[in-house]
């Protein structure tokens, strides 16, 4: 067991990606706090993992409204006198799915206050028992490819923004030991895309909806991927401030190549200027 009696807190756990990520760390030995809206849920996933030992425990809690959030911080308080180790952000919804000018304003917001405001409150809620720690790790997580999302642009300004936002507070935090990355989980089946291909070709697009048919049809990625890419982030404490493919990165080859990826600008998002491509332009 590679995380055993390490302190957890994950959003967003009562399904998708953060159900499968909850119940690899309850197997890796880790005490979890599970954090999702709806109490139910979060009942039915008290049920589901009492296989899983009693290092189980949930809140109910809305990552965007901040006097939930601080009413999780007490709980934890009450838990682990603060000393939350871990934390995963994994909450997230897709939010709407249309072209911008037919795609309500309250909608799009409401996206960006669960995906990234939400992110930042977490995160700013457990740094300061971090720092007195002098240990953390933050893992967060981006998505919607490395370019556009067409007809998805509240969800994917929110998880550029999530990678920006990660890389930053990774500079702020390393001189007390807190590692902070973040994850792109891939093509996952998930409820967020039985979501986009409910609301219909006409919303999402004809390619889009043929591209997640696709996915739904073949399987799409696993969501262990991303579980097994936590894992590793939270037990390894050498890289921060960089964002991982949960498809594409191999962690192996990562363990071997530290040093040059946290010399580098390896996996961060860059812009890309002419010379990157070989165009002399002056």
């Amino acid at each position: 067991m590679r995380l055993q009696r390490v302190k957890t807190i994950i959003t967003g756990a009562s399904g998708g990606i953060g159900r499968v990520i909850t119940f690899r760390f309850l197997r890796e030995g880790a005490l979890v706090l599970a954090v999702a809206r709806n109490s139910e849920d979060l009942s039915e996933l008290r049920t589901a993992a009492q296989n899983e030992g009693s290092s189980l425990t949930t809140h109910a809690a809305d990552v965007s409204r901040m006097s939930d959030v601080a009413s999780l911080m007490e709980a934890t308080h009450r838990l682990w006198n603060g000393g939350t180790e871990v934390l995963i952000n994994a909450a997230g919804i897709y939010g709407p799915k249309n072209v911008l000018e037919k795609t309500s304003p309250e909608a799009w917001l409401k996206t960006i206050m669960v995906n990234l405001y939400g992110t930042m409150l977490m995160t700013r809620a457990v740094l300061p028992n971090m720092k007195k720690q002098k240990k953390g790790t933050v893992i967060n997580f981006s998505g919607g490819g490395e370019g556009a999302f067409p007809r998805f642009s509240a969800y994917a300004a929110s998880k550029g923004g999530i990678v920006r936002f990660t890389e930053s507070v990774a500079e702020e935090v390393k001189e007390y030991g807190i590692t902070m990355n973040a994850i792109a989980p891939g093509a996952v089946n998930s409820r967020l895309l039985d979501e986009a291909l409910l609301a219909g070709r006409g919303k999402v697009g004809e390619a889009t909806y043929q591209k997640l048919l696709k996915q739904k049809e073949e399987g799409g990625v696993s969501p262990e991927r991303a579980a097994e890419l936590c894992v590793f982030l939270a037990s390894s404490g050498q890289f921060t401030g960089k964002v991982w493919s949960a498809v594409w990165d191999d962690v192996k080859s990562a363990k071997r190549h530290a040093k040059d990826i946290m010399a580098t600008d390896i996996y961060t998002y860059r812009r890309i200027k002419p010379s990157d491509r070989g165009y002399d332009w002056k």
